[in-house]
């Protein structure tokens, strides 16, 4: 009897695995754990799939729509039109708008070109969804109505490793160019060696609900590290231990898994993303990121005031009875403000932290029709602008990343860089776009390169397995025009743009300074706050340079009101980061170019 279970036992648990498996995730399975999350319902957007059903009172399509906001409403007890969720009658809460919105990546490695030509080893995270959003320059968060789709680009119709896509011919009622790689088979295809610098851009709404599955698809390069990955947003308020990505408050994710992180969109402001494992390592080798989250003023009605909108203190339509809301210093209002969100309420005299004090005065500013884009909820317009320029500064020392592939230990405490990067390139890469791609500009690459790419503006590199894939998506080539942007200030005129400046510096080892000559920079944030005091005074700079270290973020607005069209540039004045490595010429910097 003994012998009979020491051979059948066994033969029954290596039945039993797979059967196990199989129930866990029906369909093609490669191996693995993966398990990619977007819901379509939740509880604070409970609209249904296609039509929004009943949904959010502020927003009733949550899932592919984002909603304009007026105003917190309080959402009575109800039932979803799928029945999906039943609430206690004496439950009441506040809606606060937004939407749901979901992005998938891979953490591993990759290659990136220097701009003296060097081909650089990474740590690296890739975009698994929104992937021709990513190449173009754009943030790959997406809806879940677009991200719910398989991948499948017309262009395209095989995964980034060149493997046939099995949702190929596309078939755009189940699968789109943004979608998600859910199967096993397909996050390794795409995933591996798909490392980008930066890490894929995110961006969404306050009041989102954001959902980002992390798939760790491991390091083929480095086979004999089972590297650990998670996401660390940097900076943001009040997330929760389990999903703020350190390793020794919460988990993990091994290769082979996926992690869902979740999230409800904070205060507005520009913030940044990383890996926090072993973070001088991991950070130094490019698992590094920008994210940034768009003010509730951007979604303003139209012609609401500025003013009101962020000071209203009236108590929100439908709020239990005994509801009260304390009013700010500053006036009185009847209009139902972000002050009534209590999420989100700024009241000085017991919150001297609060993030978004109103203004100390109501300069009348309304919201233009058809919207407008701030960097915070100011209040009075100040932080308008036209352009979203996200740039990240980092710095590769190009020895430790070639120990880093070469199985030898990394020396830590002589870590010294010698590429400085704006958004992973290095000047003149940094502006590399194709000639002639902007009218009035004399600079682009020659006619005939391949690299970058001249459609999507990304720079490629030829990895170690012969394929070409788009590693550093983002060039950091800013244009203004000088006439026909926001609009403009009583006797101004011609009016220009304003180019909202996200900075994040994300180096180990470096404090950087960037200066602008010939167009001032209005410096308004810092660290994902609006400079203001708590009284509600502007405390904006005016100013030609900023310096920021390893860890600080920054929002600077480029306005090209009165100035004449031409190239001006975005540099560093520390002399040593304006090299690419041995050349003396390149490193920390881009151009600015007014056209007419």
């Amino acid at each position: 009897m003994r012998k009979s279970l020491q051979v059948w036992l066994p033969l029954l648990l290596v039945c039993f695995v797979p059967a196990a498996a199989s129930a866990q995730a029906p369909g093609p399975q490669g191996g693995g754990s993966f398990r990619v999350q977007c819901p379509t319902t939740t509880l604070l957007h409970p609209g249904a799939s296609t039509t929004g059903g009943s949904g959010s009172t502020v927003n009733p399509a949550p899932d592919v729509s984002e909603a304009r906001y007026n105003g917190p409403v309080y959402r009575t007890a109800a039932q979803d039109p799928t029945g999906a969720y039943t609430f206690s009658p004496a439950l009441a809460f506040l809606d606060h708008g937004g939407a749901i919105k979901c992005q998938e990546i891979s953490g591993g490695d990759g290659m990136m070109t220097e701009a003296d030509g060097n081909q650089t080893f990474m740590f690296s995270f890739g975009p698994l969804s929104g992937l021709s959003a990513i190449v173009n320059g754009q943030p790959g968060t997406q809806f879940p109505s677009v991200f719910n789709k398989a991948y499948c680009d017309p262009a395209n119709p095989n995964y980034v490793n060149g493997q046939p896509n099995p949702n190929s011919p596309c078939d755009p009622s189940i699968s789109d160019p943004n979608g998600a790689l859910s199967d096993p088979a397909g996050i390794m295809n795409t995933g591996v060696l798909n490392g980008n610098i930066p890490a894929p851009l995110m961006a969404f709404d306050e009041d989102d609900e954001f959902l980002l599955s992390l798939s760790n698809v491991g390091m083929i390069m480095r086979p004999d590290l089972f590297e650990q990955h998670t996401v660390h947003f940097h900076g943001y308020p009040n997330a929760s231990s389990f999903y703020d990505g350190v390793p020794d408050a919460t988990i993990a994710i091994n290769i082979g898994g996926t992690f869902t992180y979740y999230y409800v969109a904070p205060d507005a402001g520009t913030y940044f993303w990383h890996c926090h494992i072993t973070p001088p390592e991991h950070l130094q080798m490019g698992m590094v990121g920008q994210l940034y989250v768009r003010p509730r003023q951007n979604r303003l009605v139209d012609n609401a005031n500025l003013f009101q909108s962020l000071a209203g203190c009236a108590v929100p339509s439908g709020a239990p009875t005994g509801t009260t809301v304390t009013c700010p210093a500053r006036g009185v209002s009847t209009v139902v403000g972000q002050q009534s969100d209590l999420r989100t309420a700024c009241n000085p005299a017991t919150d001297i932290l609060c993030s978004a004090p109103i203004p100390a005065a109501d300069t009348g500013a309304l919201q233009p029709v058809g919207g407008a884009k701030y960097v915070y909820n100011d209040g009075d317009g100040s932080t308008a602008y036209d352009i979203d320029v996200p740039m990240q500064i980092h710095g590769f020392d190009p020895n430790f990343h070639f120990v880093g592939m070469t199985f030898n230990p990394e020396g830590f405490a002589d870590m010294k860089d010698k590429y400085f990067l704006l958004n992973g390139r290095s000047y003149p890469d940094t502006v590399g776009l194709p000639a002639g791609s902007v009218a009035g500009w004399t600079g682009g690459v020659a006619a005939g390169a391949t690299n970058p790419d001249p459609v999507t503006n990304a720079i490629s590199t030829n990895d170690t397995d012969s394929i070409s894939r788009a590693s550093q998506p983002l060039p950091s080539l800013i244009t203004l025009s000088a006439g026909g942007g926001h609009a403009c200030a009583a006797g101004v005129s011609p009016c220009g743009q304003r180019a909202a400046l996200r900075i994040a510096d994300l180096d180990v080892q470096e404090y950087q300074t960037l200066s602008s000559i010939g167009i001032p920079m209005l410096l308004v944030g810092f660290n994902a706050k609006i400079l203001r005091d708590q009284a509600g005074n502007n405390l904006y700079i005016k100013t030609n340079s900023i310096t920021l270290g390893g860890g600080e973020s920054l929002d600077v607005i480029l306005d090209s009101t009165g100035i004449a069209p031409g190239t001006y540039f975005l540099y560093t004045p520390q002399l040593d980061h304006l090299s690419n490595d041995a050349e003396n010429f390149g490193g920390l910097m881009t151009e600015v170019v007014v056209t007419p």
